[in-house]
């Protein structure tokens, strides 16, 4: 897992490599601007174009003056740079790095407090403001500026943070955050990169080594972690010989209505496709030729008037149930009935989620190690309202160890949350996934990797890759706007053996 450090440990972080690599802070800033500029000069090759670097005076702006000075090495010769010049105050490192910029022929301009903003020509602007110390929204000349560079509709490219924007935390509303087309950040994302609220700021973004020891950042022991590959390709489990489809149980998916049967079928077959050994669906008698059509693989127990299924509970390894269930008094009475008698941990997803959110009584039965997978409202259907992602978290994290729940709450960066209070972001998927019936297919495919006997946990972890992994596989080769859910389920088995080789 690649750990997520708030503003407050990245400091931490900075301040023992400088201490025990060791190297001075200044040099370690040329380290960092080097990383940055050999990202930008492959992405922005003419070095004919004009680009203003938009300077603060503390050290993120000594990081651009730094760009600055490389870019003009680097034969880019129409380089200005703008230093907002709105208090006295300046660190070390930007007044060192300055005196090694005016030695050089690149132009350099102040911007004063309260004084009018001259037309800017440039054809990019780097942003060097104001970077991950800022804990408070922008207001004054600051505010202004960011205001007028968001005016002249320029391709913005920004040094380790857009002007802003909180690296982690709240951030309050009607805030405003400079709008960058790339942001080239340092050693690993900001956890708000990972968030909704950075989207409107932040087109694309690309973290670059800059050396920060690494041992130290895993002892800060961040609760926030990005899933990598190589972590999904250490907890798959290859299947080997003279196993059977016992070895991998058997997973009941509960599901769909006579209108929405839909969501039972893509829940289900995703159960299949994930690998479950044995898939039983239990859907209403009216579907069954659906079923049957549809894939054949999977068995049938039916439900029919007002009367309870019978369910063998010590048949299945584990459950799914909520896709397209309805809220009425026999999903009501459904679900009640898999609390009561199945211990083992359930996925609950869409319309369970939901029941839950009414019958408040039915939280004290949910089996220990349960799964949630609640989209944005369902969360807050379950928990209240939330102002932003942030908030969400936070809750999440007070939810999932008061209830000893796994919650796998959806979202462009799917968040799985633990009931020890880890938070891992998962790092697949993309637009074209944006279709009615993809939680369903991830339903399905949790539910199958608990039935193979992996802990909650990994369930989560892995569902949630393989899910946005197979989307991509589908997708960015093939450059698609849209893909089907039941196109990702197909895809799982060729997803889950190219991680497993």
């Amino acid at each position: 897992m690649l750990p997520l450090l708030t503003a407050s440990q990245i400091r931490e972080a900075d301040a023992y490599t400088i201490a025990h690599e060791p190297i001075a802070s200044i040099d370690l800033m040329e380290r960092a601007s080097k990383a940055f500029v050999g990202w930008f000069v492959n992405h922005y090759p003419d070095k004919d174009m004009v680009i203003s670097v938009y300077c603060g005076t503390g050290n993120n702006g000594g990081d651009g003056l730094v760009v600055a000075r490389m870019l003009y090495g680097h034969q880019y010769k129409n380089i200005n740079v703008k230093i907002a010049r709105f208090s006295e105050n300046s660190t070390g490192g930007f007044n060192s790095n300055l005196e090694r910029l005016k030695r050089t022929a690149v132009n350099i301009t102040e911007i004063l407090p309260k004084s009018a903003f001259q037309v800017d020509g440039s054809r990019v602007i780097i942003d060097a403001l104001l970077g991950t110390g800022l804990n408070k929204p922008l207001e004054g000349d600051y505010k202004r500026l960011v205001d007028h560079i968001n005016s002249l509709d320029k391709t913005v490219v920004a040094v380790d943070m857009p002007t802003g924007l909180f690296a982690d935390g709240e951030m309050p509303q009607g805030s405003v955050v400079l709008k960058t087309d790339l942001v080239i950040t340092f050693q690993q994302p900001k956890i708000n990169f990972l968030l909704p609220e950075s989207g409107p700021y932040i087109k694309c973004w690309e973290a670059v080594n800059i050396g920060i020891d690494e041992k130290f950042i895993r002892s800060l022991d961040s609760p926030y972690q990005a899933v990598e590959e190589k972590d999904i390709r250490k907890m798959l489990k290859p299947r080997h010989r003279f196993s059977n489809k016992g070895t991998y149980g058997h997973t009941l998916i509960v599901a769909g209505q006579p209108e929405t049967m839909g969501a039972a079928l893509l829940c289900s077959s995703a159960c299949v496709y994930a690998g479950s050994g044995l898939t039983t669906a239990c859907v209403p008698q009216s579907g069954l030729m659906a079923l049957n059509s549809y894939m054949p693989e999977i068995m049938a127990i039916l439900r029919s008037g007002t009367e309870a299924p019978q369910i063998k509970w010590d048949s299945f390894n584990s459950m799914g149930i909520g896709p397209g269930l309805g809220k009425d008094d026999r999903a009501v009475g459904l679900l009640t009935d898999i609390l009561t008698n199945y211990k083992n941990p359930v996925v609950i997803d869409a319309d369970a989620l939901n029941i839950l959110s009414v019958h408040r009584e039915l939280w004290r039965s949910i089996p220990e190690n349960s799964v949630l997978t609640p989209h944005m409202k369902e969360f807050d259907r379950l928990f209240g309202d939330h102002a932003n992602w942030w908030q969400r978290i936070q809750t999440g994290i007070q939810k999932a160890k008061e209830h000893s729940v796994y919650i796998l709450l959806k979202n462009d960066y799917t968040i799985v949350i633990t009931p020890p209070g880890k938070v891992y972001f998962n790092t697949t998927s993309n637009p074209a996934m944006a279709s009615g019936g993809m939680g369903d297919v991830l339903t399905g495919i949790v539910a199958s990797l608990l039935a193979q006997k992996y802990t909650p946990e990994e369930a989560c972890v892995i569902g949630a890759y393989i899910h946005g992994r197979a989307g991509d596989e589908l997708a960015l080769p093939n450059r698609l706007n849209v893909v089907l859910p039941s196109q990702v389920a197909r895809q799982l088995p060729v997803t889950m053996a190219k991680l497993m080789t």
